[in-house]
């Protein structure tokens, strides 16, 4: 059996669409048909239900997978090792959301790119997590890191870190407040101006939610799509902010920050670390992999 069928089949198998397996693959949506129809010929079965979005594989197509992914990630694996030397700078491509990949990942990474590092190079862009996820699906990106879990077979999500909200203002704007009117939740805070990263104001509402069961009364004062900017624009003393706690941890020890509200289980968000199924088989997809979650033990 031709192996070139096989890893068009297991590409097809994990993107679920002869059009986005055809984008990873670097080719035609019609060149990939062909492929699996020959393949289908070969074996005398269906290996897919064609639908109106995409593909559902049969149930010998799932058996086929199983047994044969394995054995081409591996030869991946032999190939990219062999390639993987001190003459060979292989480039990886990160996305995540600006302020986590900004302030942690980006750090923790760039000590394997130094001369005495692990050999890769390092792009990186920033996106919120459904721009990351079809980034990465089309094959834009190596490594994503996202706070949305991802479905279905092409990506593979391991839990990175798990990340702290906490309500925040100036200490002018918590003396206005006073503390008596504090102690007494969102209603006290309804007329405290909110600074967000949308109109939605999802930091907020969530941190509403979990925290008070109810919903924010006020709307968005200031709305800058960078948390580090709300951080600045609450320390400035523009209103409140909801944000993670690593990244207003220094703001709060110097006191350019108060917190709030100090909820006995404050609200979490947890951070994934996405890859394209069987890409860790590439060495320095594996290693920046590997040391992410070494590095993110230390982040929470």
């Amino acid at each position: 059996m031709d192996l070139a069928l096989l890893r068009t089949f297991v590409t097809v198998h994990r993107a679920g669409s002869f059009t986005r397996a055809a984008a990873l693959l670097g080719l035609s949506q019609p060149a990939v048909t062909s492929q699996i129809r020959t393949l289908e010929r070969q074996l005398g079965r269906p290996l897919f239900l064609r639908q109106a979005r995409g593909v559902t594989p049969t149930t010998i197509g799932d058996e086929l997978a199983h047994k044969a992914a394995p054995h081409l990630d591996a030869l991946v694996e032999i190939t990219e090792t062999g390639l993987d030397d001190e003459s060979s700078l292989r480039t990886l491509h990160l996305a995540g959301p600006p302020e986590f990949t900004a302030e942690r990942a980006l750090p923790a990474l760039t000590e394997l790119t130094g001369e005495d590092g692990q050999g890769f190079a390092l792009r990186a862009s920033f996106g919120n997590a459904e721009e990351t996820l079809e980034g990465l699906a089309a094959g834009h990106h190596d490594l994503a890191i996202s706070t949305a879990r991802p479905r279905g077979a092409l990506l593979t999500a391991t839990p990175l870190c798990d990340e702290e909200h906490v309500l925040v203002a100036s200490p002018a704007r918590a003396e206005q407040i006073g503390p008596e009117s504090r102690g007494k939740g969102a209603p006290a805070l309804e007329d405290v101006p909110v600074i967000e990263v949308h109109e939605s104001l999802p930091f907020v509402s969530r941190y509403w939610a979990s925290v008070f069961d109810s919903r924010p009364a006020s709307p968005g004062t200031v709305i800058v799509p960078d948390l580090r900017a709300v951080l600045a624009c609450a320390v400035a003393g523009a209103g409140l902010a909801v944000l993670p706690r690593y990244l207003c941890t220094a703001a709060l020890k110097r006191g350019d920050v108060v917190a709030l509200h100090e909820p006995a289980v404050p609200p979490l968000r947890t951070y994934f670390l996405v890859v394209r199924t069987g890409t860790l088989a590439m060495p320095h997809i594996a290693r920046a992999h590997e040391w992410l979650l070494q590095a993110a033990s230390d982040w929470c």
